[in-house]
């Protein structure tokens, strides 16, 4: 008997509702869309009822016994068939899970993704099981009419299910490295991690109303090919920043050992040269002595006379009266007499000209004793402004004058 026939027979109740045979399935959709009023409508305790028309949602009925009549539910006006004289309404009925569906089983690889530490392209694979639970029943079934044409089958379903959730597996894997600055290589030891993560947030599985409890068992490797590919790139990668690091420490090793020797320099300009430039000179008159006590580059004698020649004039660019000597040190015959600005004086009646071979020369002013120099090189150490080291290298070249 068709659907007019029941409603003209003037039979005034219809009971719809899941079958038993369908009650495993996550979506169970009501075979026909002629529902007349008055029917009752039962909806179990795991479970919510939507009605669609046209492809749009309309109402939805919770958990319990309804009668379908447009007094106590007002959204039916909607639904109503003029051309039955009101007692028919049309719409798509759909039962769908709000309880739990746990043990699902997951296995197989994700698409191809870069590693964003070693840039190598591979495929990760991905196993366990996961529970979940429709969340916003609307959004799912929307999704579902529309990817899996209202199919009956729970495997169908739960194919379509998976398909999202290793798009959301995916999704997070790359959020995670990339926050946290891990290569792929380290997903071994981080399932925990972002199992949790999956289930905090699955964002392809969230655009279809649903909802990850839990995950267990998960794994997740590589073949054989892309571990040893993703191997050799971390091993390039680590050869690399082991050239930098020791580039970095020998520059560091360089510049303590420049910062030292300038304040060591600093502390014998202040201390004993005076000033930068007799600093200098000191420091080349060492490097002539070394040459010296080296025996030169080979040059022999004239080399060594070379270096006494330097070291003489440097010695003589730091005496403090270099400044004033601005006088001849010869003087021509024919200008040896008194009165010409820096003639030189004679004392006393047939004394020594000055410049002819042989002429005596005037002392070198007398400088500090050496007593006087072991007592400066003590205050010195004593300040702290050389070392032990330094200290005795100097009192023993003091010494060695006596």
């Amino acid at each position: 008997m068709g659907i007019f026939d029941f409603v003209k027979s003037g039979v005034r109740e219809m009971m719809i509702a899941r079958p038993d045979a369908a009650k495993h399935l996550i979506v169970y959709k009501h075979p026909d869309q002629n529902v007349p009023f008055w029917s009752q409508l039962t909806v179990d305790s795991d479970e919510c009822a939507l009605f669609f028309k046209d492809g749009r949602y309309v109402g939805y009925l919770p958990t319990g016994r309804h009668t379908l009549q447009t007094q106590n539910i007002p959204f039916l006006n909607n639904l109503v068939n003029k051309f039955t004289g009101g007692d028919v309404f049309i719409a798509e009925i759909f039962f769908v899970k709000t309880q739990p569906v746990r043990g699902v089983p997951f296995g197989g690889p994700l698409e191809s993704m870069e590693d964003p530490i070693l840039y190598e392209f591979v495929t990760p694979r991905i196993f366990g099981e996961f529970s979940l639970v429709v969340v916003d029943p609307v959004r799912f079934v929307v999704g579902y009419h529309g990817q899996c044409g209202g199919s009956g089958d729970n495997d169908v379903v739960l194919s379509w299910i998976k398909g999202k959730f290793f798009m959301s597996v995916k999704t997070v894997i790359g959020q995670v490295c990339a926050q946290q600055q891990k290569s792929l290589l380290n997903l071994g030891g981080m399932s925990m991690e972002l199992g949790a993560r999956i289930v905090q947030s699955a964002p392809n599985l969230e655009e279809i109303g649903c909802k990850i409890l839990e995950i267990g068992n998960f794994n997740i490797n590589f073949s054989a090919e892309d571990q040893k590919l993703l191997r050799e790139a971390n091993k390039a990668r680590g050869e690399a920043r082991r050239g930098i690091g020791v580039a970095q420490d020998t520059a560091r090793a360089k510049q303590f050992e420049l910062d030292q020797r300038f304040q060591q320099d600093a502390r014998y300009v202040q201390q004993l040269a005076g000033n930068w430039q007799n600093y200098a000179a000191g420091q080349a008159m060492i490097g002539a002595g070394q040459g010296m006590a080296q025996g030169g580059d080979g040059g022999g004698v004239a080399g060594l006379g070379a270096q006494v020649a330097i070291g003489a004039g440097l010695a003589q660019a730091m005496n403090p009266a270099h400044a004033a000597q601005g006088q001849p040190q010869f003087v021509p015959p024919h200008m040896q007499q008194q009165g010409y600005p820096g003639a030189p004086q004679q004392g006393y009646p047939g004394a020594p000209q000055q410049g002819y071979p042989g002429a005596p020369q005037a002392a070198p002013a007398a400088g500090p004793s050496i007593e006087q120099r072991l007592e400066r090189l003590a205050d010195l150490k004593n300040k702290g402004l050389i070392t032990d080291e330094e200290f005795q290298a100097r009192k023993a070249k003091i010494l060695e004058e006596i």
